[in-house]
């Protein structure tokens, strides 16, 4: 069972999303919070495997309580989904670089903020290709430019070849088995060499080595 704590300062958005997920297989909503302070506690308390959280939110918004709670070695197992509007693009690059797994917009349809849960909670990264090169290329980029030489970081060089390439392939939006089929290994050791470029970038998330992989110019939103 996927326990999911819903974070947002509007109630008839908490009640919508509540009512969404309290009907999906599989989901129990175990919590809500109105805004980032909230959050935390209701977080160390409950530990949910998944947080959907806004980001506009008085007192503490949704980008310092993501990294409150994706630093906090307690809450290693819970991820975070950024639920958003069109306009916040700036805000979720920033929510991605301090931990969370992905994000959806708050006009999504049932359907999609239940896929969206259960693929965080399954560790992956939602993380739109469209999307993510064009907020990567407007606020990662420097200067919106695509075609940024790649540069050292204390990161990438702490990485194997090996380990340049898997992290390649996950900003590439590859899974686990599809990296495995690539590289020619198993899944299992697929897995180990993820975790392995999280431990060594210091990631939380997936979603933070997509992050690590545009920034360092390791990859340009214009490749395949």
């Amino acid at each position: 069972m996927t326990t999911v704590l819903i974070v947002d300062d509007q109630v008839l958005i908490r009640r919508a999303v509540s009512d969404i997920l309290s009907h999906a297989d599989g989901i129990t909503v175990v919590g809500e919070a109105v805004d980032g302070d909230e959050a935390v506690t209701a977080a160390v308390r409950l530990h949910p495997d998944v947080v959907v959280m806004d980001i506009r939110m008085p007192r503490l918004d949704g980008i310092a309580a993501t990294a409150a709670i994706c630093t906090d070695p307690l809450l290693a197992s819970t991820r975070v989904l950024i639920l958003t509007t069109f306009e916040e693009d700036e805000y979720i690059v920033a929510a991605l670089r301090a931990g969370a797994s992905g994000f959806i917009g708050k006009a999504s349809e049932p359907d999609e903020i239940v896929h969206a849960v259960q693929a965080v909670a399954a560790g992956e990264a939602l993380l739109s290709p469209t999307a993510t090169r064009s907020l990567i290329t407007k606020y990662v980029i420097p200067g919106g430019r695509s075609d940024a030489p790649q540069t050292t970081s204390p990161e990438l060089e702490r990485l194997t070849e090996r380990e340049r390439e898997v992290l390649l392939l996950v900003a590439r939006g590859r899974s686990n088995q599809e990296i495995a089929d690539d590289l020619h290994i198993s899944p299992h050791t697929a897995k180990t060499h993820v975790n392995r470029v999280m431990t060594k970038a210091y990631a939380h998330d997936r979603a933070q080595l997509v992050i690590l992989a545009y920034e360092t110019g390791l990859l340009a939103p214009g490749t395949p």
